[in-house]
């Protein structure tokens, strides 16, 4: 059991180590990088949206016979 320990506990430390070397971004940065996902979650969505419509209006036409 105490050689779990030893592991568990050296994982810890190794990763509190490895989030330290992290380089963090600022608050401004983080914003930043927010909204253009946001902006691009919007694009990719509405172009999503239309391309669904344009086919189902497809489909519906071609099976309306």
């Amino acid at each position: 059991m105490g050689v779990w320990i030893d592991k568990i506990r050296t994982f810890i430390f190794d990763t509190v180590e490895e989030m330290r070397k992290c380089n963090w971004p600022t608050r401004d940065q983080l914003f930043e990088s927010t909204i253009l996902v946001i902006v691009a979650l919007v694009i990719a969505t509405a172009y999503l949206a239309a391309v669904d419509q344009v086919l189902f209006r497809i489909i519906r036409y071609l099976t309306t016979f």
